[in-house]
């Protein structure tokens, strides 16, 4: 059995079963330190150890493996004093490597199987998920000054010819592309850090790690329709795409502009009808929502009561404009307003996660497929990229969630594309078509429930019972060296 002494994010984020027992004693007898033990016939066999992060502002970032780590690193001598506490006869497990490419620190493990982890990582998966780590390493005002660019960008838009917007975003995109992280169509940092911790808890408890699969059975990924509607004329046009999911059997999400162009309340009464849904996209579509608390609490109510009058639950921020500090208090059942990465975008960065999580409360679902603006309007590339991303995602049990605009898919080729993406994957066995509001409800069922072992067999316990299923990560796995 697995015991810490507090709360440990990632093991709760992917439902490995252990407890909490504050009063565990604690081998190190440091407070600084955190651990996890495997408890055998009462008493800490062995352990993973790792510093507890104090510091809010992050270093430049280091390297695990494949991974872009955004931590702070303990250093060396700090290290060996911890090490010498915990255990004896240590070996390198996994380098680490500072910004400079020298090797920096290590994972560490000993005689005994307890293992050393010179970062926190709590801090280094939450730097991520909320985009921390665009401070990393560089000064405030350089963050302050690209803020108040992109919200001088919007507040101007309005008054500006289509043709110059275009021209001005791929001006601006040229810029954002040189960006080292994140890697733009796809950035596996994070989850290859995932993928590097679970091993290390397989190869400490010496037995098949068991944990809640990300989708409900039988279903090994997921693939996630959803639409921005900008303009009137684009909630005229919305059709041409509804007529190629439908036959194909696809249900998807339309997200609406509640005061940019009157929505007639028939049409969202035959999408909710056929088995679409209807989100809040914004207010006015000025990318200002998030601009500010007071800005975002004036506007509330009004989006609010739309989302009542169309039995909506989720909402998509314009632009993709967002705040982790603001998120939480939408006050809506889901959001989907972060990329995984988007270089392109009014804000850059991404969270990397193709898989749900949580902000506070509300369930974030990623946009991980590259938007038809994206590829059509800024890059001038073809759909080759969602194919390629999507067989990806499928191929590591993630979430596909595409964002496309009927404002933009008009012309026959767009649509041909977007019917060729589609009838790719329609007959998957594998993949769960989902509605964004289906995979909210199901993460927040996931995340109410638990594995407990009866007879010597893992169950699920809670209210996903009877459709969760139980994983489980084999021991033997290679680790980066």
């Amino acid at each position: 059995m697995l015991t810490a002494r507090r709360r440990v994010p990632l093991l709760d984020y992917f439902g490995v079963p252990y407890e909490v027992d504050e009063a565990i004693e604690a081998g190190s007898q440091d407070g600084s330190l955190c651990e996890v033990a495997l408890l055998q016939n009462g008493a800490a066999a062995r352990k993973i150890v790792w510093p507890a992060a104090t510091r809010p502002k992050l270093p430049a970032p280091s390297r695990i493996g494949s991974s872009t780590l955004f931590a702070a690193v303990a250093p060396e001598d700090a290290c060996a004093a911890w090490l010498n506490r915990i255990g004896s006869n240590w070996e390198v497990l996994i380098d680490i490597y500072g910004p400079d490419g020298a090797r920096s620190a290590a994972i560490w493990r000993d005689e005994r199987g307890n293992v050393f982890l010179p970062f926190d990582p709590n801090q280094a998966i939450a730097a991520v998920l909320s985009e921390q780590y665009r401070r990393a390493g560089r000064s405030s005002p350089a963050a302050v000054a690209r803020a108040f660019a992109a919200g001088a960008y919007y507040r101007v838009r309005p008054v500006v010819p289509r043709k110059l917007q275009i021209a001005a975003r791929r001006i601006f995109v040229r810029a954002q592309a040189r960006a080292v992280f994140p890697a733009w169509p796809i950035e596996p940092s994070l989850h290859d850090l995932y993928d590097i911790l679970l091993r290390l808890f397989t190869g400490f408890v010496q037995r098949p790690l068991p944990y809640l699969a990300p989708w409900p059975a039988p279903y090994k990924w997921a693939l996630v329709l959803t639409h921005d509607v900008e303009t009137y004329e684009g909630y005229l046009e919305l059709d041409r795409l509804r007529r190629i999911e439908v036959e194909l059997g696809f249900r998807s999400a339309w997200n609406f502009v509640p005061r940019r162009y009157e929505v007639d309340d028939r049409v969202v009464r035959e999408l909710n009808a056929e088995g679409h849904e209807v989100g809040v996209h914004g207010l006015y579509h000025d990318g200002r929502d998030l601009a500010s608390q007071k800005l975002l609490e004036t506007r509330l109510p009004e989006m609010h009561a739309f989302a009542q009058r169309w039995n909506a639950v989720g909402f998509r921020s314009p632009a993709l404009r967002r705040s982790a500090e603001l998120m939480p208090l939408l006050g809506f059942e889901y959001d989907s307003s972060y990329p995984d990465t988007d270089p392109h975008g009014p804000d850059g960065g991404g969270c990397c996660s193709w898989l749900p999580f949580m902000i506070e409360d509300l369930v974030e679902l990623p946009v991980t497929l590259p938007q038809d603006h994206t590829i059509f309007e800024i890059l001038r590339i073809d759909s080759s990229a969602w194919h390629e991303k999507t067989r990806y995602l499928r191929d590591r049990g993630g979430m596909a969630l595409l964002l496309t605009h009927p404002d933009y898919m008009l012309d026959t080729e767009r649509l041909r594309a977007y019917d060729e993406f589609l009838r790719t994957f329609a007959t998957d066995g594998t993949v769960w078509k989902a509605l964004p509001r289906e995979v909210s409800a199901w993460w927040r069922r996931r995340s109410a429930s638990r594995l407990v072992l009866d007879h010597g067999r893992w169950t699920v316990e809670g209210e996903a019972a009877g459709e969760a299923a139980v994983a489980f990560c084999e021991p033997g796995a290679a680790l980066p060296s």
